[in-house]
């Protein structure tokens, strides 16, 4: 099976963004393109840890009611949360209603806050991990969604242990290596994409923060 599908344009795109129209933007602009704002990689982690389970298109269809729920994931704001926030979100039916998510996400923005005083920035610690350039290995290995083929690799195994050594909840290696499929710090675009030379171009002219 081809690891590409021709897009409404005619150009080939990875397989998996042709499962919804949603997927084509989010492919397109912003799914393997390098990221150094600590706002939106804290949200991507937390939108990671929601997902858990279920679908990215669940998610992604829910991001802008996260993005209002989560004071635009202002990781300062989001620490300072207590038992009323709880409520108030477990009350939002725009977002995941889970109570341990949730909790997850307002301890991590407690744990960035920490990383972030000692690293410099998010984005610093985060791009310390940036996974070496390999030769993919699997036509559908490209995927926004857990349930790809490749769902780690040993550059989220060691982020995933080393958050959670830091206190970090809803980051396993899975969770982690779609975060880092999405912000760039691997080009998993499909051989034959025809974004992943975009990404790729974009990659290289990237200053790695730190």
């Amino acid at each position: 099976m081809s690891a590409t599908l021709p897009g409404p344009d005619g150009r080939p795109r990875c397989r998996w963004c042709a499962a919804t129209p949603e997927y084509l933007a989010y492919h397109d602009t912003e799914w393997g393109f390098p990221v150094d704002d600590d706002r939106r990689l804290f949200e991507k982690l937390c939108l990671e840890g929601f997902q858990s389970g279920l679908s990215w298109r669940t998610i992604l269809a829910k991001r802008e009611n996260f993005r209002a729920a989560f004071h635009g994931f202002d990781r300062d704001r989001i620490a300072r949360y207590d038992e009323r926030d709880v409520a108030r979100l477990l009350g939002d039916a725009g977002i995941v209603r889970h109570r341990g998510k949730i909790e997850a996400a307002i301890n991590n923005a407690r744990r960035a806050r920490e990383l972030a005083r000692e690293a410099g920035s998010l984005a610093a610690y985060v791009w310390r991990f940036e996974a070496p350039p390999e030769t993919r290995e699997g036509a559908d290995s490209a995927s926004p969604s857990p349930a790809s083929p490749v769902s780690t690799s040993p550059a989220s195994v060691a982020m995933s242990k080393d958050l959670k050594r830091r206190g970090w909840a809803f980051v396993g290696p899975t969770t982690v290596h779609a975060f880092m499929q999405a912000m760039g710090l691997v080009n998993d675009h499909a051989e034959g994409c025809a974004i992943r030379a975009e990404a790729e171009r974009a990659r290289a002219a990237f200053r790695r923060p730190g």
